[in-house]
C-alpha cells in the first residue's frame, strides 16, 4: 500500500487532535525511502523528535498489519537542503558551547492557568523575528522551585532556534564555571565572544550570581552589550529583582527595566491539566481518580508530579501490573507527607478563609449565607479528620447548642463530596495544605 496512506488511515486510530496537531504535519518523503526504511518529514526538529518518540511505533506497527511488511519509521525534520545552513552552524555551535535545551520544553507542551497566564504571554509575545530583543528586553520570570520557570525560559529557547538564531541557555553555576574555567585556561576572549555574541541569553537561578563581585561585573558588561545590540535577555530567579541578596543595585535595576512576572503555586483545576499533558507527553494512561488523588495528595513542584507519573508507569511496567488507584497510593505513600500533632482547628479555619476570602468571624457566626455554611463545615469536617477534637469541643468552639449540630455539618458535607467530585478534590487540597504547612 502506499505509505502516505498510513496516516490517513491512523486518523481513525487517534483523536482528531491529535492528529491535527501532530500526523497531519506529515509527508512521506519517497527519495529516500526504501522497502524496509519508511522516511517522513516533519516541519521541524522538535517537531520530529515528538513524533518519532511517540508514534514512529504506531505507524510501523500499523503499517505492517495494512501491508504485510517491517519497515522501520523515520521522522526526520524538512530536508536538510532546504535548510538555511548558516542556522545550522549557529545551532551546532550553540550545543557545543552551552546546555543543551530540553527539546519536549516547547509553549505547546506547557499547561497555562492564572498562575502563570502573564509569564507565559510575555515569553510567547517575543517569540517573532522583529519582536525578539525589541518587544519585552529583559524578561524576569521568578517564583518557587518546580512551578515551570527553566520549562518557559527553554520555550524560548527552542522556538528562536527555530527561528534560526543562536541561542545560549545557562544556568548561573554554569555561568560562574565558564568564567572560571577560561580565566584559569587565559581564554576569557573565547568566554566573550559565546555570551556577547548571541542573539539570546538564557540565564536560569540568576540569584546565585550574587558570589563575588568579579562575575557580577562581567555579567554586566555581557548584559549591556547584548542589550545594546538587541538581542533577548530572559532571567529566571525565586524572588522579583529587588529582594535579590548579593546582587549589586545597577544590576537589579537591569533586571527591573523590562517586565517582571511571576509564576505562583497552580491551582488545582491547572494542577490537573498539567498532570494530564505530562501523561500525554508521555504517553502514560491514568484514570481520572489516580490524576484527581496525585494532584491533591502532592505539593505544587511540577517537577515531583512528573517524577511520580513516571515512577508509578515504570513500576506498572516492571511488575506487569495496570496502574490502579491501589498501586498509585502504594508508590507515593512515602512521598505523601504524614499527619502532625501540632494541627489546631485555629489553622484549619484560617486556611479554608482565606480560601473562600471570606472572615474568621463569620465562620464561627451563626450567619446562613451558603458560602459561609459550605465553610464552615469544610472546617469542621477537616478538624474532625486531623484533629482530636471531640464534637462536643467542636460544638464549644463554634457555639452550637450541642454535638448534635455539628453531626449534622459533618453528614451534610459528607454527602455534598459524594455528590460533587470537584468540592471532594477541593477538600483534599485543603487537607495536604494543612498537612504539609503543620510541617513547615
Amino acid at each position: 500500500m502506499n505509505p502516505s496512506q498510513i496516516l490517513e488511515n491512523l486518523k481513525k486510530e487517534l483523536s482528531e487532535n491529535e492528529y491535527e496537531n501532530y500526523l497531519s504535519n506529515l509527508k512521506f518523503n519517497e527519495k529516500q525511502s526504501k522497502a524496509d526504511l519508511l522516511v517522513f518529514n516533519a516541519p521541524n526538529e522538535l517537531m520530529a523528535k515528538f513524533i518519532q518518540t511517540k508514534y514512529g511505533k504506531k505507524i510501523a506497527h500499523f503499517y505492517e498489519v495494512q501491508s504485510g511488511n517491517k519497515a522501520i519509521i523515520n521522522i526526520q525534520a524538512q530536508s536538510a537542503k532546504q535548510s538555511n545552513k548558516s542556522t545550522k552552524i549557529d545551532i551546532a555551535h550553540i550545543k557545543a558551547q552551552s546546555t543543551i535545551l530540553n527539546p519536549s520544553f516547547t509553549f505547546e507542551s506547557f499547561v497555562v492557568g492564572d498562575s502563570n497566564k502573564y509569564a507565559y504571554g510575555a515569553c510567547k509575545a517575543i517569540i517573532h523575528k522583529d519582536k525578539l530583543g525589541k518587544l519585552y528586553n529583559p524578561i524576569f520570570v521568578y517564583g518557587p522551585t518546580g512551578l515551570g520557570k527553566t520549562h518557559l525560559l527553554q520555550a524560548v529557547g527552542n522556538a528562536s532556534l527555530e527561528m534560526g538564531k543562536k541561542v545560549i541557555y545557562a544556568t548561573s553555576e554554569n555561568f560562574i564555571n565558564d568564567f572560571t574555567s577560561n580565566l584559569k585556561n587565559g581564554s576569557l576572549d573565547k568566554f566573550h565572544e559565546k555570551y556577547r555574541n548571541c542573539d539570546v541569553l538564557l540565564i536560569d537561578d540568576v540569584q546565585f550570581l550574587g558570589k563575588t563581585d568579579k562575575i557580577q561585573e562581567e555579567f554586566f558588561f555581557i548584559f549591556n552589550e547584548i542589550k545594546n545590540n538587541d538581542g533577548q535577555i530572559i532571567m529566571t530567579s525565586d524572588n522579583p529583582p529587588n529582594m535579590l541578596k548579593g546582587i549589586t543595585e545597577r544590576l537589579k535595576s537591569r533586571f527591573a527595566h523590562g517586565i517582571i512576572a511571576d509564576i505562583t503555586p497552580p491551582q488545582l483545576d491547572t494542577k490537573i491539566a498539567i498532570i494530564r499533558k505530562k501523561c500525554e507527553f508521555n504517553d502514560i494512561n491514568l484514570s481520572n481518580d489516580i490524576i484527581n488523588y496525585i494532584a491533591t495528595s502532592l505539593g505544587d513542584n511540577i517537577r515531583e508530579i512528573e517524577g511520580i507519573i513516571i515512577s508509578l508507569n515504570a513500576y506498572a511496567t516492571i511488575l506487569g501490573q495496570e496502574i490502579t488507584l491501589e498501586l498509585a497510593k502504594s508508590v507515593m505513600k512515602d512521598h505523601i507527607k504524614e499527619k502532625k500533632e501540632n494541627i489546631t482547628i485555629d489553622d484549619i479555619l484560617s486556611l479554608v478563609c482565606k480560601e473562600f476570602n471570606i472572615k474568621p468571624s463569620d465562620v464561627k457566626s451563626n450567619k446562613k449565607t451558603q458560602n459561609i455554611v459550605t465553610a464552615r463545615r469544610i472546617v469542621i469536617y477537616l478538624a474532625r479528620a486531623l484533629t482530636a477534637l471531640t464534637m462536643p469541643q467542636l460544638a464549644n468552639y463554634f457555639e452550637m447548642k450541642d454535638h448534635t449540630a455539628i453531626s449534622h455539618n459533618v453528614k451534610k458535607i459528607t454527602e455534598m463530596i459524594e455528590n460533587d467530585g470537584s468540592l471532594k478534590a477541593k477538600i483534599e487540597e485543603l487537607k495536604n495544605k494543612i498537612l504539609v504547612k503543620s510541617q513547615s
